[in-house]
């Protein structure tokens, strides 16, 4: 077991934050004449974020003229928030809290689809009892954070089951890889819905677990690209750039010939997650496999947003109580203007 699986999110999102620029607090933040630019993740696996690396590395990023700065933070809450201080011009927040904020008046928009694949899996102990998520009723389930996207998919699958959230089971905050582990293994909680680099780091600890997500819930696709549209008016030229070089990062990852310099590059965005060469391998795995869209919309190309998805997202939210109310234009929150100019070039 290397530090690669015990690096905290807020330990990265300090190192991150250290060698971001200087913004201005402000809404937006306007991107300067050296096209510097904040992308805020709510995750600091690296791999999490491929192409963003690979691109990087691969200096597609420079060619599109922007230098972009990941700065990771506690959730997909604090990403929007940050991006609505102006301290991000460019985020990676999960769909479930992006309909939260838009219905709270956050001019925020979902762009780029970035895992269409569900990002997120409900994980039991390999001989737990549970062999469904019916089984969960009366437990407490852990999650990486109180208002992380993790939350409001788990919350639709048991509402579903006509669950309710405190009545029925609660949700415990026990932190992403190696501190989900300790809960684990103090029986602390008896599920945890986690993304994929959470499974890998709990599987590097030796954890032997077992997948109950159902089926139709593996469509729920997880974290993506989202900008305000009043940053998107601002700065109008930075949904193209950063989306064409994301693309081109993730073309260049999916090829295997390129495996090993996309791991490399990886590991420059966090060197601790690299040191483990099996489990960052394993994560890349898992990473491209999630991140490449499903037969039915693959002509689309990267970052393709299905309607009937949101939809899906949308009324489960609703369903939950996660949303008071249905929003009055569902449409309004994501566009896929950019994915055909994206994946022209």
């Amino acid at each position: 077991m290397t530090e690669a699986t015990r690096l905290s999110r807020r330990a990265f999102g300090g190192l991150a934050a250290a060698a971001a620029a200087t913004f201005a607090i402000g809404r937006p933040g306007i991107v300067r004449a050296q096209a510097a630019i904040t992308f805020a993740v709510p995750n600091p696996s690296a791999l999490t974020w491929l192409p963003y690396w690979v691109a990087l590395g691969e200096g597609y990023f420079g060619e599109e003229g922007l230098a972009p700065t990941l700065q990771a933070i506690d959730g997909s809450s604090a990403v929007l928030q940050a991006m609505s201080a102006g301290q991000a011009q460019i985020g990676a927040p999960g769909p479930g809290p992006v309909l939260g904020a838009r219905a709270r008046g956050v001019d925020v928009k979902f762009i780029y689809n970035l895992f269409p694949k569900s990002v997120f899996g409900l994980l039991v102990k390999k001989d737990s009892a549970v062999q469904s998520p019916a089984d969960l009723k009366g437990t407490v389930v852990g999650v990486g954070t109180a208002d992380g996207a993790e939350v409001s998919f788990t919350r639709a699958i048991l509402t579903d089951l006509g669950m309710k959230d405190g009545v029925d089971y609660t949700f415990l905050p026990v932190g992403d890889g190696g501190t989900a582990a300790v809960a684990f293994l103090r029986d602390e909680v008896g599920s945890y819905a986690g993304a994929i680099s959470d499974a890998a780091i709990l599987g590097a600890r030796g954890l032997e677990l077992r997948e109950i997500t159902p089926e139709k819930y593996l469509g729920f696709f997880g974290n993506g690209i989202a900008m305000l549209e009043s940053q998107m008016a601002a700065t109008p030229d930075l949904a193209p750039k950063f989306g064409r070089a994301l693309v081109r990062g993730m073309r260049f990852a999916s090829d295997p010939a390129n495996h090993d310099k996309a791991l490399a590059h990886c590991a420059t965005g966090n060197p601790q997650e690299g040191e483990d060469k099996k489990f960052a391998a394993a994560l890349l795995a898992a990473a491209i496999e999630r991140m490449t869209p499903t037969e039915a919309f693959a002509d689309k190309g990267y970052g393709y947003q299905p309607p009937e998805h949101w939809q899906m997202i949308h009324d489960a939210a609703v369903a939950s109580g996660a949303l008071e109310k249905p929003l009055d234009d569902l449409s309004a929150v994501y566009s896929n203007e950019f994915v055909e100019g994206w994946n022209a070039s």
